[in-house]
Order: structure tokens, then C-alpha cells, then sequence
């Protein structure tokens, strides 16, 4: 099995806490790729968004984590991209669910939403738990089958 890679990436109103969540990827000794911003200075969410769920459409990347103020902006701009299942979690049981039931591969959050604590319990459940399959399996096929009508 090839190495998981995480594709990272927030917009200026994130940044200190995708800082946060790159030293705790690096504490779990999990591989990613930080896609930007780099500071605080003002840019558009839409473009980052773009740059991770790319590198998860090229396999580049297995699984994102977009940061922005509130998640929302950042999960718009992802469910764009064809093959993209993105959902904004601010809880850990929706973060564990979205993986198992939804197998979303790209977890959204806001910085002014959330502290940092919980953040980091959150990117935890959603790296850590398995899509379950099955019926789920079922499901996400109808509701990806839509991106083709």
C-alpha cells in the first residue's frame, strides 16, 4: 500500500491554525503536503481549495484538510471538484461519521469556530477511522453519480 499523504491547505484567517495542525501531523508522523497559505495576508479561499482537491483527483494525495473562518467557503469550493466528497465538521462524532458512512475525503473546519483543541481531536477521528462500506457504499455511489447528470 502507498504511503498516505494528506493534502493540507487554509486561507489568512486559518493560518495560525493550520500551523497548529502541521506540528500535530508531525507529531503522528503523518506525511502531507501544505498547499498554502503561507501568512496572514488576505487571499481566496477558492484557489486553495482547488490546489488540495487537485492533488487528491491526481492521487497525489490520499485524504485534504481545508481551514478557513467557518469551514463553509472552503467545502463549497471543494464539492466543485468532480470525485471530492468534502464536509465541515465542527464535532468529532460527524468527523468519524463523514469518514465511515460518507467516506469523505476531505475534512473541513473553522478556525473561528473551533479552538485549537478540538480541532486537533477532529482531524484525529477523520484520519483514523475507516469507511465502513456496505450499504454506505450504496449510497455514496447515488449521491456521486449526481456529479454526471
Amino acid at each position: 500500500m502507498a504511503e498516505r499523504i494528506i493534502a493540507v491547505a487554509c486561507d489568512q484567517a486559518a493560518y495560525e491554525l493550520k500551523l497548529d495542525v502541521l506540528k500535530h501531523l508531525d507529531e503522528r508522523k503523518i506525511k502531507y503536503i501544505d498547499f498554502g497559505t503561507h501568512s496572514t495576508d488576505s487571499v481566496h479561499y477558492p484557489e486553495y481549495a482547488h490546489k488540495v482537491c487537485e492533488a487528491i483527483q491526481t492521487g497525489e494525495c490520499e485524504l485534504g484538510i481545508l481551514i478557513c473562518g467557518t469551514g463553509i467557503g472552503m467545502s463549497m469550493a471543494a464539492n466543485k471538484h468532480k470525485g471530492i466528497r468534502a464536509a465541515v465538521c465542527s464535532d468529532t462524532f460527524s468527523s468519524e461519521m463523514t469518514r465511515r458512512h460518507n467516506d469523505a475525503n476531505v475534512l473541513c473546519f473553522g478556525a473561528r469556530v473551533l479552538g485549537k483543541g478540538v480541532a486537533l481531536e477532529i482531524v484525529d477521528k477523520f484520519l483514523d477511522s475507516p469507511f465502513e462500506g456496505g450499504r454506505h457504499k450504496t449510497r455514496v455511489d447515488m449521491f456521486m453519480a449526481l456529479e454526471n447528470e
